[in-house]
């Protein structure tokens, strides 16, 4: 192939088929597109143009159920334009998930911790009555506050707030105290995975690298055979005893 062929070839994959473009700032072009003064809940012309769908109306949980459930666990209400959790004690078994499922997204929502809270935001989750937790498939966003926990339940960097649970810590903790709202994305392209805090990127992996699997197969995962192992599944929202807040939650297919 002589040099003119190659670089017609190449312009031909950047604008016939995006995925073959560079995404290396895929996720902060994806954070410029959200209208962060918009009204709770809703979709600017703006952000309806680029893509983005919501996955809460503001008033009902619709489009949700809770795992392995038909409709929704008790301690999850829609209630003064946020879905809330009331949870108490322990009860991953009454996580939420979306009615659909993602391969290749960008999802975001807002969200309030309460103190000394613990949750999380779990996605790629398979769901089968052959498991009890969201968190036995799919990678989680540890959301907890941790600047409040006792000092005894303060956790290690690898399950602090924005890890990538248990696999990679986040390079930075860019969130608000308690009681203020915080705005999350996380992006998933191919293998490629980017975790974002109020604009500024924590966590960025990329998933069945040499890294990736070390980590899995070396620590806490290594007891869950099926971690990882779905590349299209649900998005969950985390019961774990704690009260917390989420509105504006939205999603675009990459």
């Amino acid at each position: 192939m002589n040099r003119i062929s190659f670089y017609v070839l190449a312009v031909m994959c950047v604008f016939l088929f995006p995925s073959c473009g560079d995404d290396t700032n895929l996720a902060s072009k994806l954070w410029a597109e959200l209208d962060l003064d918009a009204t709770p809940n809703t979709l600017t012309a703006k952000e309806k143009k680029a893509g983005w769908q919501l996955l809460f109306d503001g008033k009902t949980t619709n489009g949700w159920h809770g795992y392995n459930m038909q409709g929704i666990p008790d301690v999850w209400k829609a209630e003064d334009g946020c879905i809330v959790v009331h949870g108490v004690g322990g009860g991953e078994e009454q996580d939420i998930i979306t009615n659909g499922v993602y391969r290749n997204f960008a999802f975001t929502v807002e969200y309030k911790l309460s103190l000394g809270s613990n949750s999380g935001i779990i996605y790629q989750v398979k769901e089968d009555t052959k498991y009890t937790y969201p968190y036995e498939t799919g990678p989680e966003f540890q959301l907890a506050d941790d600047s409040n926990r006792l000092p005894e339940r303060r956790i290690p960097s690898l399950q602090s707030h924005g890890a990538n649970y248990g696999m990679y810590a986040p390079t930075s903790q860019p969130y608000h105290p308690a009681d203020e709202w915080n705005r999350l994305m996380i992006v998933v392209k191919k293998n490629r995975v980017t975790h974002i805090i109020n604009g500024v990127e924590v966590v960025n992996y990329e998933k069945y690298s040499d890294d990736w699997r070390q980590l899995r197969d070396s620590g806490k995962w290594s007891e869950f055979p099926d971690y990882g192992k779905f590349d299209e599944g649900h998005i969950s929202l985390q019961n774990h005893g704690s009260k917390l807040w989420f509105r504006n939650i939205k999603i675009k297919l990459l």
